[in-house]
């Protein structure tokens, strides 16, 4: 199943310890674990061993300097937070060390709040499952097929990703783009990836119109109605969803990304919420943890439909719940997650059967969230375990695309094109480098240089992209139709050079 956020990060970039008992010289000072030690003893948690921490301290040692962005990390059993620490710097100008009761912005672990304010509506009967997504957002596309609210909620509504698109219009993450921005995008689509229910694919799209709906629904903004529901319910006090980027937002870390030998500033400055935009802390974290055993927030009901699954219209399996993907790991079940959002990433994978969870916050673009979490899982669980997952089967190497037609590009190609889908997006397209070869070029980003792989066939492997123009021959082209990443079938139309 493709984990949240990471496909996003590629076709982006495609285009355009803090430690109180043991740290080494050099390395910020840890902070918070034995305050955590001392808290989970106070709640009847025995703290891990010294071993141990020593042996979570080793996996985030790459992340452990001033000089680098790092983590907040946390583990969770019965109740109690028994192990909290930083490891790196908050803010890499002033030498700020992360600690756990620093501030993240958390990408896509957001979706399980998005999804569990949708829940806790459905429980009050504001809402159904079944409902059209058109009755509350009714200027979206009509597509024959109704798209209903659980399609949204277990990504399997065809609905293009945001994120795809507005790299095709040459937005930048940066642009300060609004929900209002995104609803117009959505409304301007034409197509589906796939029928509703046929399958799964991860659309950041159907959790930013879940947040909307809940506005509409409650007359509340998701950050509004997600407060009162269930952070002020459970005692969050550092959480919320954050939908004004201008606002100051204290004790947050600024994220980063590897810049050469050293880091840059990566941070994206836009106010969309519900696919993401939590800012929370590994404390708060354990409180909305505790509440999947406690169920203070919403009750019994609530909790088995926030680990619901529903199969796809053929009868296959879907694993991803509300904003939970559900599975596996060395027979132990897990409920989990992960983000990614600028350089921010962070995880939290739960274990039911042991009352034990494990959570990274980072303001590193390179922190291993999809693995650090299990390698704490084999330190912290331990004998319970069963034999280590078999290694995957190599599968053999995807078909890739033939060499480049060597022969002369018709320049009945060449030509500006316009995209509706796009509100408007025009792609200029000239001769490449190269006879066989075309260059596209976009008002704002990068040019990219398109090879011939069949008559009136283009890709650009490194962008992740395909062009078919409408005619093959010297006829002018009159549109052409685009593939990238996940989405396809998106339409340009020629228009006159201005």
């Amino acid at each position: 199943m493709k984990r949240a956020g990471l496909g996003t990060a590629r076709l982006l970039a495609a285009l355009a310890v803090a430690s109180v008992a043991s740290a080494a010289p050099g390395v910020v000072a840890p902070a918070g674990a034995q305050g955590a030690a001392a808290r989970a003893s106070a709640q009847g948690a025995a703290p891990l061993p010294d071993s141990t921490v020593r042996a979570i301290d080793a996996l985030f040692a790459d992340h452990a300097m001033p000089a680098s962005p790092g983590c907040a990390v946390g583990v969770y059993r019965d109740g109690a937070v028994v192990f909290a620490k930083g490891y790196g710097s908050a803010n890499l100008n002033f030498a700020v060390p992360i600690t756990p009761e620093t501030r993240f912005t958390v990408g896509s672990v957001s979706k399980q709040f998005t999804a569990a304010s949708i829940a806790l509506l459905v429980r009050a009967w504001r809402l159904s499952l079944d409902d059209d997504v058109r009755r509350f957002i009714p200027e979206l596309p009509d597509y024959g097929t109704p798209i209903r609210v659980r399609h949204l909620v277990h990504h399997t509504s065809g609905l293009r990703d945001f994120w795809e698109l507005v790299v095709l219009a040459g937005w930048r993450p940066d642009d300060g783009y609004t929900t209002r921005d995104m609803l117009a995008l959505a409304a301007a689509q034409r197509a589906l990836n796939n029928a509703p229910g046929a399958r799964y694919l991860y659309s950041n799209t159907g959790y930013l119109l879940l947040g909307e709906i809940v506005r509409r629904v409650t007359g509340q903004s998701l950050r509004a109605f997600a407060d009162s529901a269930i952070f002020r319910p459970l005692g969050m006090r550092d959480s919320f969803f954050l939908d004004d980027h201008d606002e100051v937002v204290p004790r947050r870390a600024t994220a980063y990304s590897p810049a050469g030998h050293g880091w840059t500033v990566n941070v994206w400055n836009n106010d969309l919420v519900g696919q993401g935009g939590l800012v929370t802390t590994i404390a708060d974290l354990q409180k909305w943890d505790e509440n999947f055993y406690t169920g203070a927030v919403g009750g019994p009901g609530f909790l088995a439909l926030m680990r619901t699954v529903e199969p796809l219209n053929d009868g296959g399996r879907n694993d991803y719940a509300f904003g939970l993907e559900l599975g596996e790991y060395r027979g132990l079940r897990l409920e989990r997650h992960t983000g990614a959002t600028g350089g921010y990433r962070a995880a939290i994978v739960r274990a039911p059967a042991v009352h034990t969870s494990f959570v990274m916050l980072c303001n590193a673009a390179d922190a291993r969230t999809a693995s650090i979490p299990l390698a704490m899982a084999d330190l912290v669980i331990g004998a319970p375990l069963g034999a280590r997952d078999a290694a995957p089967a190599v599968a053999a190497p995807p078909p890739q695309p033939s060499a480049a037609v060597a022969v002369a590009v018709p320049r009945a190609f060449t030509g500006r094109y316009e995209s509706a889908e796009l509100l408007g997006t025009t792609w200029d397209i000239t001769p490449g480098p190269l006879p066989s070869q075309l260059t596209l070029r976009r008002a704002r980003g990068a040019s990219i240089v398109l090879e011939q792989q069949a008559p009136g066939t283009f890709t650009s492997r490194s962008a992740g992209l395909t062009v078919v123009f409408d005619a093959t021959d010297r006829v002018p082209s009159t549109g052409l139709t685009v593939t990238f990443g996940e989405m396809t079938g998106l339409r340009f139309v020629r228009v006159a050079s201005r």
